[in-house]
């Protein structure tokens, strides 16, 4: 016999805040520069509710070398001074 999962639902709304939005846009950054999939690196993120809306804990971390910069934004011109 299969038994059911009962997920209980609030009836109190929430949204992103910038900051989230930032995070999950990042974290798809991050996945495509990787080649990557994001699954858990959305599944592990930290949220808390504030007057702004969810606001991210523990924001994705997208490391490039400064070389690279140039090669993956076309137009950027980097100072090196």
């Amino acid at each position: 016999m299969e038994q059911k999962q009962t997920i209980k639902m609030s009836s109190h709304d929430m949204s992103l805040s910038d900051q989230a939005v930032g995070c999950v846009m990042m974290a798809l950054t991050k996945g495509m520069a990787e080649q990557c999939d994001i699954t858990d690196v959305l599944r592990g993120l930290k949220m808390r509710m504030t007057e702004e809306g969810l606001f991210v804990l523990n924001p994705p971390l997208l490391k490039v070398k400064f070389d690279d910069m140039a090669n993956i934004t076309p137009g950027l011109v980097l100072d090196e001074e």
